[in-house]
């Protein structure tokens, strides 16, 4: 009798598991279009502002509406260069400048640029930087326009002394208050950081890659020359773009007075932390212009067409690129 071959036993068959429901859930094409819903919900709740700057418009020269579009379009080009400025590295250009487009559309979500800062951050982090390098690239950034904005500022108070007449527009004693407030916040703050030693110790490390990184970038003519003249650029661009709406509305100001406005204005709504600047920035743009001897009804009229041409136009386009960037993983 032949013998039987034995029987092979097979492992029995297990189901296969499902994947989790989170892996299933398409997070990135979700994350795409949450920068346009957000603009959409922001649109919606500021919509009578919008209307009123494009109304503003309609009466306007539009060549001096179209180089204020212009030199919005150069700001980027302009911040794109400081951006690079910040770091040894060589960005992708075209992937830098959407970015930094794409950055204004975050910055409206968030209040004191901090949507932007973490677009650039992301940005440099896929581009290969280490974190600490980026976040000390970011503080480089913010330093050099601080430093060429105050610079701008002092030299039109002092080429134009009598330009703003802020007085009249104040009460008595609010400046001097406005300053010991400021100085009081700014020592609490210091204070604070240097009590706490875990705070203290990661201020001295990330001082101490900074510091480095600063010191290489300045020995590379290239680097430097982008990182101050692209800082110095963007401030500029961005008076020039008010002079155009001014010009083409007519407003009564002198050109230097008006960019003087601008710089003071921006230069007081920082303190404001607000998203996009919105009510801060208007209503400083509003104060400097009326200082400057424009009526209040033009100086509204040049603010809103003003702020209509560099905040809400360039919006939607702004989070298509957004959300486009995360698409494709460059954020």
């Amino acid at each position: 009798m032949r013998p039987t071959a034995p029987v092979r036993q097979t492992a029995p068959i297990r189901p296969t598991a499902s994947r989790p429901l989170y892996r299933r859930i398409p997070l990135r094409q979700i994350l795409c279009l949450v920068p346009l819903v957000a603009v959409a919900v922001w649109v919606a709740r500021h919509r009578s502002l919008i209307g009123s700057g494009a109304r503003q418009m309609l009466t306007a020269d539009p060549w001096w509406l179209l180089t204020a579009v212009a030199t919005t379009g150069l700001g980027w080009v302009a911040v794109s260069f400081a951006r690079q400025g910040t770091v040894l590295e060589r960005l992708p250009a075209r992937r830098l400048f959407a970015t930094q487009f794409a950055a204004g559309a975050a910055n409206h979500l968030l209040p004191s640029g901090i949507g932007a800062s973490a677009v650039n951050i992301r940005f440099m982090t896929g581009c290969g930087l280490p974190p600490a390098r980026s976040s000390a690239a970011l503080a480089l950034y913010f330093l050099a326009e601080a430093v060429t904005r105050i610079v701008l500022l002092l030299v039109l108070l002092t080429a134009f002394p009598e330009a703003l007449r802020v007085g009249p527009l104040l009460p008595e004693r609010t400046a001097g208050l406005v300053v010991w407030a400021a100085v009081a916040g700014a020592a609490v703050l210091v204070a604070g950081l240097l009590l706490i030693r875990r705070v203290r110790r990661v201020i001295r490390d990330f001082l101490r890659t900074a510091l480095a990184d600063a010191r290489s970038l300045h020995l590379r003519p290239s680097r430097a020359l982008a990182l101050w003249g692209g800082s110095l650029a963007f401030p500029l661009l961005q008076a020039a773009g008010l002079v155009a709406v001014a010009l083409a509305l007519e407003l009564e100001v002198w050109p230097p007075h008006v960019m003087l406005a601008y710089l003071a204005a921006s230069a007081v709504a920082a303190v404001v932390p607000s998203p996009g600047g919105i009510g801060s920035v208007d209503a400083a743009l509003v104060i400097a212009l009326v200082a400057a001897g424009a009526p209040v009804e033009a100086a509204t009229s040049t603010v809103l067409a003003y702020r209509f041409i560099t905040l809400w136009l360039p919006l939607v386009p702004g989070a298509l690129v957004l959300g486009a960037l995360v698409r494709s993983k460059v954020l």
